[in-house]
């Protein structure tokens, strides 16, 4: 097998991993069990599915050989997951998007339940011609769908997960603040 064909399998195959990774993690948060770590989990899964897509769109464009996508059946429904999402964001799930930052800077609102259901549902259809042996064609989709769909969903969920947690952990009552900072430069 030429270098370049082992090239492609390790791609595939690490992208595969990290799309399952994205789908086991946000599948799981959707549960709601997951309570206090929720939102890290989320952060953690879209930055490592994030880091994948970059890889995808760092490369050179993949081209199958078919000019067609073959047929897996119908996708898996990600509606379960969106709803799920959406019960454990509930009250944190709405945000302010920027319409695209080159082109456009208006405002439009964002959901945070929609972009991770969204991101995955576009790993989840590469994910089944990967597991069909069609290596050029999962590769082809994941990052045809990086760039102009999951990429941009993904880079939005990131940044308002990112922005909710730095509020949570640093968002403080001024006086609880200072109680803490007298405890802190007295206890020397």
């Amino acid at each position: 097998m030429p270098e370049q064909d082992l090239e492609l399998l390790a791609v595939a195959g690490t992208t595969a991993l990290e799309a399952q990774g994205y789908l086991d993690a946000v599948t799981e948060v959707a549960t709601g069990r997951m309570n206090d770590t929720a939102i890290s989990v989320l952060l953690l899964a879209v930055s490592q599915v994030l880091l994948t897509g970059a890889r995808l769109g760092a490369i050179g464009d993949f081209v199958p050989v078919e000019r067609f996508e073959p047929d897996s059946g119908p996708d898996p429904d990600i509606d379960p997951v969106r709803v799920g999402l959406a019960n454990v964001l509930e009250g944190l799930d709405e945000y302010a998007d920027v319409a695209d930052p080159l082109t456009d800077a208006r405002l439009v609102p964002g959901s945070l339940s929609d972009d991770l259901a969204s991101v995955a549902a576009d790993l989840v259809h590469g994910l089944r011609h990967h597991q069909a042996g069609r290596v050029e064609e999962a590769l082809w989709w994941w990052q045809f769908s990086y760039l102009s769909s999951w990429g941009l969903r993904g880079t939005a969920a990131l940044r308002t997960l990112q922005s909710l947690l730095a509020h949570l952990r640093l968002d403080v009552d001024a006086e609880v603040a200072a109680g803490a900072e007298f405890d802190a430069l007295h206890s020397l």
